[in-house]
């Protein structure tokens, strides 16, 4: 990889931290995998921000339908990313499918469609090195449950497979959040952790702990839990404030919050329960 820094060649042979490393069921067995927020922060620290973007070249629908009030759409995404070094443009493309339901049908292929994109695009940065996943990859045979499935190839679209499910998978995570939970916790070592991460946006730090306001149902005078807040730096913090419409303004990022917080929740609690049984 002619054309990236020393430095940036060591961090893309670094291996990704198993704490960032999220598990689901899917197909009756256990996949690992990284959520697409933090890959996109990994890419902006180490290509920097400005120094690589991502496009999508095509979106394809699966189809979708409607079961009793409740809509369900899957889509197949190709997104390229293109990163610049000093001299040099790397090119990569990459195929990621989504499916996804929602209480109207627009809400449903706005979801699919993102989680498509999303998908294709941790795939292409898979391929640059390890902090995006890559050796997550690799089948392990000697440990049941642990294996899943090779990158898409860039020179065919994967097929799309006869019987669809567009069903979310369940989560697995016994610290997932409900949201729209009455109950808002106050928790001021949440709030220094999450502050003390990159920005979600930019990578700068330190950053601001921003309460996601649509989390939970609006209450006079009261910000959400701090169990729904992600790390922004002053600018974009402002920024979010100033929006009309937050949950517009993070799709126009492509970035889901509360998925994003959830995972900072689960693991600053996981820190939590360390420093006790110490």
């Amino acid at each position: 990889m002619t054309g990236f820094t020393r430095k940036q060649l060591g961090q893309l042979r670094r291996n990704v931290g198993n704490s960032v490393v999220r598990t689901k069921i899917a197909g009756g067995r256990e996949i690992s995998y990284l959520e697409g927020w933090y890959v996109v922060a990994e890419a902006n620290r180490i290509f920097g921000f400005d120094r690589w973007s991502r496009e999508t070249l095509e979106l394809r629908s699966l189809g979708s339908r409607e079961n009793r009030g409740s809509f369900q759409a899957g889509y197949i995404a190709k997104v390229r990313v293109t990163v610049s070094t000093d001299g040099m443009t790397v090119i990569r493309d990459a195929h990621g499918t989504g499916d996804a339901r929602g209480a109207t049908a627009l809400e449903a292929h706005d979801m699919a469609l993102k989680t498509a994109e999303t998908d294709a695009t941790k795939r292409a940065l898979a391929t640059f090195g390890k902090p995006f996943g890559l050796a997550l990859y690799r089948r392990k045979p000697n440990a049941p449950g642990q294996c899943v499935q090779k990158p898409q190839g860039v020179q065919s679209a994967p097929e799309a497979p006869s019987n669809v499910s567009l069903q979310p998978p369940p989560r697995t995570d016994e610290n997932s959040m409900r949201i729209g939970k009455p109950k808002r916790i106050r928790d001021k070592e949440h709030l220094r952790f999450v502050g003390s991460q990159p920005c979600l946006l930019c990578g700068r730090q330190p950053a601001d702990a921003h309460h996601v306001r649509f989390a939970q149902p609006q209450a006079l005078g009261l910000k959400v839990s701090d169990e729904f807040v992600v790390p922004l730096c002053r600018a974009h913090h402002r920024e979010a404030h100033q929006t009309g419409n937050e949950r517009s303004w993070w799709q126009r990022q492509n970035i889901d919050p509360l998925d994003v917080a959830r995972g900072f929740w689960a693991k600053s609690r996981g820190h939590e329960a360390e420093n006790v049984g110490s």
